[in-house]
């Protein structure tokens, strides 16, 4: 008998995956936030009622269409019998839940509304009357009424169908970190196989195949079938249960039982050690073999790692562009004086993991504090950084994103390095300015559509506001560091009022195609795609943030998409121009924007 047990440690949560069909998710509030949990609880299949003040017209606008579509039933709180103020009549629910019986799960998203926020009052009576119910809640933004919480969730698509599977990871931080759950989450997605979802849909088909009843009449829910293997498929190893006992051979005696058994245990030797490429491409003659014991298990080799050698520069000042993010973007001077000159990087926080882990572990790294109101004084503590350490006779590499002369305040450190006595090198980058486009899919210039392209930035020296350049049809605009004031960005684009100065030329049609690209060249790249007038929309509804963002303004932005559009700049272009723009979003019943996740295929393997 073990003499000892773990001793638990509070402060965890107890991860579950809840099944919700024919069981209703009730969301209170009618926001962005309540579109998307209604979202996840479709995906789980529930059924999802919200309950909203203002009617069906003060909703936003994917509940609305999700209303129409008959995905989501909308209950008007302000016709509620007995209603007074919706706000803070719990009667009212408690009448509500007593004939609405089926309710699983409650989600108050209203204390997170632009307009009229609920209080943490009524928030804590609606919160008494679910749990008089048995109904667990979600109530945001406030922890206390919170029976549970949500995970930081991703749902994998098959590889090369593009069909949503049935893996699905989630990270929690437990209420320490919800911005860097979702960094982790995009993270762990990113540095899995791409083949992940269709290995598990694989390996899903092959123990339906296993436990699902024969012709012999034998019924499934006699064999062991959770996601837990089976206690007589595990064996302990130094505390560690493994499917390491020995997968017995087919017998011509053994009962439909005892076969079910073997083709369990065999799942799981599989899943355990093959290849995640190889359980993907699995066909249905192959997971026969698997099954009847006429394959082998195959142990994955591992991958060396890599060193660098470094070469030693005494004295220098390097200012080194990296490039939009992807480590094969790096110009061979850059590697260089990343892996084998650097004895110090001093690098811009934009900078990604991907290069930084680069840089031999013998030499210091230091990331600059730059944050809102920090901004000059990091980039002075960087500058005499850099100074302090090549008079101790150190070759320093002053790490920049993309080019370090676009919009990278090299001028600055050039001039400041050489009244100090160092003249240093400036290494060029990859400019995201142009890097991330082509990424996007979006060519800057392009024949019949734009003759030119112009770069500026979306917010002045010290925040303060910029002049934008004015509309011209053949050009493409593309703003740098702007998405945080994405509202006043394209207020100033398209204002037509005499009076506005934030714009130098004519304002831009509010149809005109826009694209914002976060986080361009890396795994979790995000391209949202739409027009000025519904990107702010588009952008709120695609969730967090993910800095850092472009944006590229121009009819450029829909000119490779699909079979193309380069007809723009042709006599009488302009006549299209709705309905080019309505045909690239998809037509009428489209919500008016579209959002592309991740890389092409191909990059994985450069």
């Amino acid at each position: 008998m073990q003499d000892a047990y773990p001793t638990p440690k509070g402060g965890a949560a107890l991860v579950l995956s809840f099944k919700l069909a024919h069981k209703v998710t009730l969301i209170l509030g009618s926001g962005p936030l309540a579109a998307s949990r209604a979202f996840a609880a479709l995906e789980a299949d529930s059924s999802v009622i919200v309950l909203a003040k203002g009617g069906i017209e003060a909703a936003c606008d994917e509940l609305q269409w999700r209303v129409r579509q008959q995905q989501v039933q909308f209950v008007d709180w302000d016709r509620l019998p007995g209603t007074s103020d919706p706000y803070s009549d719990s009667e009212t629910l408690d009448a509500f839940l007593a004939s609405t019986p089926s309710v699983a799960l409650a989600i108050i998203t209203d204390t997170l509304s632009t307009g009229r926020r609920r209080s943490h009052a009524s928030a804590e009576q609606l919160y008494n009357v679910f749990a008089a119910h048995h109904i667990p809640v979600n109530t945001t933004d406030i922890p206390e009424f919170c029976d549970f919480s949500f995970t930081s969730t991703h749902r994998f698509e098959h590889h090369e169908t593009g069909e949503k599977t049935a893996l699905q990871i989630g990270v929690t931080t437990n209420g320490q970190g919800c911005r860097l759950a979702a960094r982790l989450r995009r993270e762990i997605v990113a540095k899995l196989p791409r083949e992940v979802g269709a290995a598990v849909a694989k390996v899903g088909h092959m123990r339906v195949m296993a436990v699902g009843s024969g012709s012999d009449g034998v019924e499934s829910d006699k064999i062991q079938d959770s996601e837990d293997v089976a206690a007589e498929e595990l064996f302990e190893d130094s505390g560690v249960l493994t499917p390491n006992r020995p997968v017995p051979s087919r017998n011509n005696s053994e009962t439909a039982i005892e076969s079910r058994k073997r083709q369990i245990k065999w799942v799981a030797q599989v899943s355990e050690y093959w290849p995640i490429s190889k359980l993907a491409s699995m066909s249905a003659e192959d997971m026969k073999e698997v099954l009847a014991g006429q394959d082998t298990v195959h142990e994955g080799a591992t991958q060396p790692s890599l060193h660098f050698d470094t070469l030693y520069k005494p004295g220098r000042i390097l200012l080194v562009g990296s490039g939009p993010g992807h480590p094969s973007l790096l110009t061979i001077a850059t590697h260089t004086a990343l892996t084998q000159l650097a004895d110090l990087v001093l690098s811009d926080k934009l900078v990604p993991d991907a290069v930084l882990k680069l840089i031999p572990k013998h030499v210091q790294v230091r990331i600059a504090r730059k944050f809102p109101g920090n901004a000059e004084g990091a980039q002075t503590e960087m500058m005499e950084a850099a100074v302090e350490a090549a008079k101790r006779g150190l070759t320093v590499v002053r790490l920049k994103q993309g080019d370090p002369v676009v919009y990278g305040r090299a001028g600055e450190e050039v001039l400041y390095f050489r009244s100090h006595g160092f003249e240093p090198l400036v290494i060029p980058g990859v400019s995201s300015a142009l890097a991330a486009p082509t990424f996007a899919g979006i060519p800057v210039t392009q024949r019949g559509v734009s003759e030119s392209f112009i770069v500026c930035t979306g917010v002045g020296r010290k925040g303060k506001e910029v002049q934008l350049p004015g509309y011209e049809r053949g050009r493409t605009v593309v703003v740098l560091m702007g998405v945080a004031r994405l509202a006043q960005v394209i207020s100033a684009l398209i204002d037509t009022s005499d009076e506005q100065k934030r714009r130098d030329g004519l304002a831009y049609p509010a149809y005109m195609p826009i694209a914002i690209i976060e986080r361009a060249s890396m795994p979790d790249q995000r391209v949202i795609s739409s027009t000025l007038k519904d990107i702010v929309r588009a952008l709120e509804s695609s969730g967090e943030q993910r800095p850092p963002g472009m944006m590229i303004i121009g009819w450029s932005v829909l000119a490779l998409h699909r079979s193309g559009d380069v007809g723009v700049l042709d006599e009488d272009g302009e006549k299209e121009d709705e309905t080019r723009v309505k045909r690239w979003l998809g037509g009428d019943d489209a919500p008016g924007w579209r959002i592309r996740e991740g890389l092409e295929t191909g990059w994985e393997d450069i």
